[in-house]
């Protein structure tokens, strides 16, 4: 079969239009099917988006709540432990030195001395007891004392504290032991290096007199750490 040119550009027209037309229906018929899967897809979310945005809602909701929940659990514990931090220690222990000289006599003694402080009203009232063994040549002397305390506080690191109480006092000197009863005035110098009464070192003065024989009466000083015992 002879093909003249004439013929095979027909023959090429012809596979084009039906290339183009297939590919046109195809088209077409792709276009009808996403349509309609569109259009289904879009009412069944219509239909189903207000029960989905109620339960994002909750869902948010419920979020958001235990979001706020842990926040503030997370800050009361914060404050919680900052505050226990803060608190004042149930009791201080005083640990130190301890120098007298008895204005009657003329005699000095020295010794270690333990005290333990306690404060019942806060501002207004502190109890301090306290164990003091005092040595010189031929002569020991024990004293316990319980000072009733006015604190002021000067600043974070400074306090100041005047105590008035008695004192009992016993005497060895020359194994003649003597029992006798005392009266006390302490001005009290505390010091706190970090603001907190957890570790800090005192400074405290004192006059002393006895009512026992000889009514002596003598000047005294005592120093030493302060460690405060937490609750």
């Amino acid at each position: 079969m002879n093909l003249t040119k004439r013929h095979i550009i027909i023959l090429a027209v012809l596979i084009v239009v039906a290339s183009a037309r297939w590919f046109g229906l195809k088209e077409y018929r792709e276009h009808v099917r996403c349509a309609t899967r569109n259009a289904a897809l879009g009412t069944m979310v219509f239909e189903i988006r207000p029960g989905f945005v109620s339960h994002c809602l909750q869902s948010s909701g419920m979020n958001a709540a235990k979001t706020i929940l842990l926040v503030s659990l997370f800050l009361s514990a914060g404050n919680a432990f900052a505050q226990s931090s803060e608190k004042e220690p149930a009791a201080i222990v005083e640990l130190g030195g301890a120098a007298n000289r008895s204005l009657t006599e003329g005699r000095s003694s020295f010794g270690p001395t333990v005290a333990v402080e306690a404060t019942p009203i806060e501002n207004w009232l502190e109890l301090e007891a306290g164990v003091t063994p005092l040595f010189r040549r031929h002569s020991t002397e024990w004293s316990i004392d319980l000072l009733f305390k006015k604190p002021w506080t000067l600043s974070d690191k400074m306090e100041f504290m005047l105590g008035v109480g008695p004192e009992w006092i016993h005497t060895n000197a020359y194994g003649i032991k003597i029992n006798s009863v005392a009266a006390e005035v302490a001005p009290d110098f505390m010091f706190w290096p970090s603001g907190k009464h957890r570790l800090g070192w005192y400074l405290e003065p004192s006059y002393e007199y006895k009512f026992g024989p000889g009514h002596e009466h003598s000047l005294g000083i005592t120093g030493g750490l302060l460690i405060g015992i937490p609750f």
